[in-house]
């Protein structure tokens, strides 16, 4: 089921794949940054963690990403939650490439 994003908050997208490759887990960043349920969802291969908070967590959250050996863009990649709010995005992982 795909996962509907928010118009005015930042999240950040990480494949299921890197995410535990990375020894990444829910408690450490739940721990480290405060996420709710509604703020860390995995669906179809795909971890959202967000709508963030706060934009200011946005830099030291891609910097812990990256040193857990995750790369942006092929491993996670951050959606600004900059579009109107008329307009609806939804996301989902797709099976079968570079999982």
């Amino acid at each position: 089921m795909p996962l509907e994003l928010s118009h005015d908050r930042a999240v950040i997208l990480i494949r299921q794949s890197a995410f535990e490759r990375g020894g990444l887990s829910r408690q450490a960043i739940d721990e480290r940054y405060g996420l709710t349920d509604d703020e860390f969802r995995v669906e179809d291969g795909l971890v959202a963690l967000g709508p963030l908070p706060s934009e200011d967590m946005l830099p030291e959250l891609i910097a812990d990403l990256e040193e857990s050996g995750l790369t942006y863009f092929d491993d996670f990649f951050e959606l600004s939650g900059n579009w109107p709010e008329w307009l609806s995005i939804y996301v989902r992982g797709s099976k079968g490439r570079g999982t």
